[in-house]
């Protein structure tokens, strides 16, 4: 593997670019993983009674409505809801919002919602739409509730990180999307969401994260940055499925993919959980206090990324937005 190639790559790819926007934005809202309610993971976690309401929202860019209507009107649910458990939380509906042109370019978008919804139990609630808009538009929030926390913003330096991605799917070419759910039955897919809450009620994680559209290695450094730490990521230890390129799969978005930053001792009973149901999980690092991310792949070893001096979505600290 040449180290120094594949972090070139990574860091010139679409999925971390998008996610570098994320600075800006928050420097114009003036809010950060400082705030009140802290900005940046993968859901806001609202204090409420006992536990936290989860509220997550998810936007799509119009090239992928327009080539994919049904499987973004699924997505719509589907990433929300992985959102909802990678903070230990369970859903409880969905809300969207929806433009298109016409009847027929809405009517895919909004069968493949009703299909998600329908796998996953999760209801649509409400939402807004307007099918004579001059161009197509989606996004969906969903609200859930969690009662043992995993944020982005509690890894600990000498922690594992874990990678569980469920590799019973395929790729929707020529797309960079890993789908192993719109085939799959609702009750296995209900399942496997429940396995975050049950992980965080059993103590054994605090940290997690969902792999977002910036890939596994691209998804690390967004838990490490908002949790302050570094790290070193050996790529070829990713659970990856047979046929396609490290290259391409690190950057892939799966349907069902989580990082967990879990303490050794631990590490054991959390990938057994994902074993359990057939899901490809195991150790993929560590974190550290360096502030610096390196991959590794045996005695080679190449630095990715420097905290100190370059922030990826500048969640962690107000000093870092006055940068951005």
């Amino acid at each position: 593997m040449n180290l120094a190639a594949l972090c070139t790559s990574l860091r010139d790819a679409k999925g971390i670019a998008h996610k570098r926007d994320i600075a800006t934005v928050l420097r114009r809202l003036n809010v950060s993983g400082e705030s009140a309610i802290a900005v940046g993971d993968d859901c806001a976690a609202i204090p409420d009674g006992d536990g936290f309401l989860l509220f997550s929202i998810e936007g799509f860019l119009p090239e992928f409505v327009a080539s994919d209507p049904y499987f973004a009107g699924y997505c719509a649910m589907m990433v929300n809801l992985s959102d909802v458990a990678a903070m230990g939380g369970r859903p409880i509906a969905l809300v969207d919002a929806l433009f298109a042109e016409n009847g027929d370019f809405a009517k895919p978008v909004l069968e493949g919602l009703a299909t998600a919804s329908a796998k996953y139990g999760v209801p649509v609630v409400g939402g807004h739409s307007n099918i004579r808009a001059s161009s197509a538009g989606l996004s969906a929030a969903v609200l859930g509730r969690a009662k043992n926390l995993l944020t982005s913003f509690d890894a600990r330096p000498g922690q594992s990180i874990v990678a569980a991605i469920d590799l019973r799917g395929r790729m929707r070419e020529p797309a960079l999307y890993w789908d192993a759910s719109t085939t799959a039955d609702g009750a296995r897919l209900r399942g496997d969401l429940l396995l975050l809450p049950e992980i965080a009620k059993a103590g054994l994680c605090r940290a997690a994260k969902d792999i977002s559209m910036a890939g596994t290695i691209g998804t690390a450094l967004m838990l490490l940055e908002a949790s302050k730490l570094g790290g070193v990521i050996d790529p070829g230890a990713i659970p990856r499925p047979p046929g396609i390129a490290i290259e391409r799969w690190l950057m892939a978005f799966p349907s069902f993919g989580f990082l967990l930053s879990v303490e050794p001792e631990n590490v054991d009973a959390v990938i057994g959980r994902f074993a359990a149901r057939d899901i490809a999980a195991s150790v993929i690092g560590t974190t550290s206090s360096s502030r610096v991310v390196r991959l590794r792949d045996g005695a080679d070893e190449e630095i990715f990324w420097r905290f100190e001096t370059e922030i990826l979505t500048g969640c962690a600290t107000g000093e870092v937005l006055e940068n951005a």
